[in-house]
């Protein structure tokens, strides 16, 4: 931890913040930034266990531990716990996989124009979660296992693909470049099969990326993936991501087996992109841009560079959201609000365009 990483990990928790606050505060029911701020305190809330446990893990586990999960909360309090803070909280988790799913793809591949969307991993996540949708809506229930079942074989066709004795670099962006468009193709050649306008507007909606509409049951859905198995394969595996970066000849000279180091990590990746898209859709340019930001802020270390990440991706995708859902409320007194992926789209788009006019390379890390 030193002065640039310190200042970027506050400043993006301030921004966190601050657009978690305002969009906590802002609705259909007005209340003011202190009702809010009071709401999300709120002590009938933190000194209820069975409450916190319910929100988090469901009321099964809550009754079955016999915690008491009816509490009467002012109306503030409910509003703001059930309906406006679970968007909150998944936009974070959602920024938060997305950043570290670029970052792992990018050193993984040794290339800065990786992600998770490039790689064809977001693209086989959705593709599996438009199947479900609109050809066995009966299974919508297990969204997120066919999310990281299609991300994964996604990324094995491109792995596949770019196989020739080993892999390079540039051998798995271009393979995941033609995954990618296929699977695209297909995801749009199924709008013709959906029964009504609701599902086509469903899928629609899982293209762009959106947070409209997720409670607590998202929360319980991106969670356990993001606390249980990526926070701990990223302190693991930050080490192993410098070495790579070395070159296949020097990390395999340092003792490192390249092969399986690569699959495990971009797994890891996987799994961080799959349970993003399972709640929030194709969320894109985050997993490609908040790593160059952040690059740019601490350097290339990825002891540092993924905790960069962790505290930038959601500062981003919290303030897209927080422009996504108030846009035309306050521009034009509507209540339609914008996916998130096309607020992602707008500030990511110019912002890699000004990297690509301020860097002679662009490319290859």
């Amino acid at each position: 931890m030193d002065r640039s990483l310190a200042l970027t990990c506050a400043g993006s928790l301030a921004v966190a913040g601050l657009a978690g606050l305002i969009q906590v505060s802002y609705g259909t029911f007005s209340m003011s930034v202190f009702q809010a701020w009071s709401a999300v305190l709120d002590p009938l809330v933190w000194t209820n266990p069975g409450v916190i446990v319910s929100f988090l893990f469901g009321d099964g586990l809550a009754e079955s531990l016999g915690l008491a999960t009816e509490v009467d909360l002012p109306k503030e309090t409910l509003i703001v716990w059930n309906i406006r803070l679970p968007r909150v909280l998944v936009a974070a988790f959602v920024g938060f996989n997305l950043a570290i799913s670029g970052a792992i793809f990018q050193a993984v591949t040794r290339n800065e124009l990786a992600s998770p969307f490039i790689l064809g991993v977001s693209s086989g996540a959705g593709f599996a979660v438009l199947v479900t949708l609109v050809l066995v809506p009966t299974f919508a229930a297990f969204l997120p296992l066919t999310a990281a079942l299609g991300g994964t074989l996604a990324f094995l066709v491109v792995y596949a693909i770019a196989w020739q004795g080993g892999t390079s670099p540039v051998r798995l962006v271009l393979a995941g470049v033609i995954v990618g468009t296929v699977l695209n193709s297909l995801q749009t050649a199924l709008f013709f099969f959906a029964g009504d306008i609701g599902t086509v507007q469903a899928a629609i909606a899982w293209t762009t990326g959106s947070l409209t509409g997720v409670d607590w049951e998202q929360v319980r859905t991106v969670w356990p993936a993001t606390v249980l198995v990526v926070l701990p394969g990223l302190v693991l595996g930050a080490r192993q991501l410098n070495v790579l970066l070395l070159g296949e000849g020097t990390a395999s000279a340092l003792g490192m087996r390249v092969e399986r180091t690569r699959f495990l990590l971009s797994a890891l990746a996987i799994v961080a992109a799959a349970a993003s898209v399972a709640v929030a859709g194709i969320v894109g340019f985050v997993g490609l841009i908040v790593p160059h930001a952040v690059r740019v802020l601490v350097g290339g270390d990825h002891k540092r560079l993924l905790v960069g990440c962790a505290f930038l991706g959601p500062a981003l995708l919290v303030g897209a959201d927080l422009g996504a859902r108030l846009f035309f409320e306050v521009v034009f007194a509507s209540p339609t609000q914008l996916p998130v992926g096309i607020v992602t789209g707008l500030v990511g788009g110019p912002y890699f365009l000004y990297l690509m006019r301020k860097r002679q390379s662009l490319g290859e890390l």
